[in-house]
């Protein structure tokens, strides 16, 4: 078996397939558009976890001061520059070389200092306060490999947050059949056999020796856009722990 760690959970299709899409990531209007959407609803459940985890003043813009956080898939920095802002130290890592160019790039002209690297939780070094990755884990070669190199990286009494599209009849018509027909996502973005369910997940999860903590859905209202929910059916957030 290959070591927790292995570049190897790394599929070279993906990232070559993400890659092509770096000189667009923030335009809100582009490739990315629906990342830029989904954004808020992350960095909201991020900070209602943060909070609760550490006990941290909702009202305080830097609650992760003096902090260590990765984000493993971060793309071109859409969350590892919010990170950064609520006072982490930022460790960010994406499969795809022509991603972390335009990541960094982006966060010199915004004057934020992260540690971008090429690779998967293979480069990530010591043990982290915070490890995110979101919408990642449906892209990778090996999700058990994947999961256990995340909580090798995370420190005692840290967190994981985790996010991705559920395997079922919704989610293959929402974010495929439509989504992707209509253009909304770019054609061949995901593969509705690797999403995976949240038991699934879970599983996974504890097998790494975590504690699952919160199990909450991403759901699409035609109102109100993307919001929390209980319905996990679309999309959904995983948060562990390690004791």
């Amino acid at each position: 078996m290959a070591n927790a760690s292995d570049p190897s959970t790394i599929d070279p299709d993906e990232a070559a397939h993400f890659g092509r899409m770096a000189a667009d990531w923030w335009n809100p209007k582009g490739s990315s558009a629906m990342l830029h959407k989904l954004n808020p609803v992350r960095l909201k459940y991020i900070r209602e976890q943060i909070d609760h985890h550490w006990q941290t003043d909702e009202t305080s813009r830097r609650p992760l001061e003096g902090k260590r956080a990765a984000d493993v898939g971060c793309g071109a920095g859409l969350l590892a520059e919010p990170l950064r802002r609520l006072g982490a130290e930022v460790t960010a890592v994406d499969a795809a070389p022509e991603n972390i160019a335009a990541a960094r790039i982006h966060a010199e002209g915004q004057g934020l200092e992260i540690d971008y690297r090429v690779g998967s939780a293979d480069t990530l070094d010591g043990q982290y306060d915070l490890i995110t990755s979101l919408e990642v884990i449906e892209h990778v070669s090996d999700v058990r490999i994947f999961v256990t190199g995340l909580a090798d990286h995370l420190a005692p009494g840290g967190l994981l947050i985790l996010s991705t599209p559920n395997r079922t009849a919704r989610s293959q018509l929402m974010m495929i059949t439509l989504a992707e027909g209509l253009g909304r996502i770019p054609r061949g973005t995901h593969e509705w056999s690797k999403f995976l369910t949240p038991e699934e997940l879970c599983a996974l999860v504890k097998d790494a020796g975590l504690e699952v903590t919160d199990v909450e859905g991403l759901s699409f209202s035609v109102t109100r856009g993307f919001v929390l929910s209980e319905d996990t059916s679309l999309d959904y957030f995983i948060t562990a722990r390690k004791i």
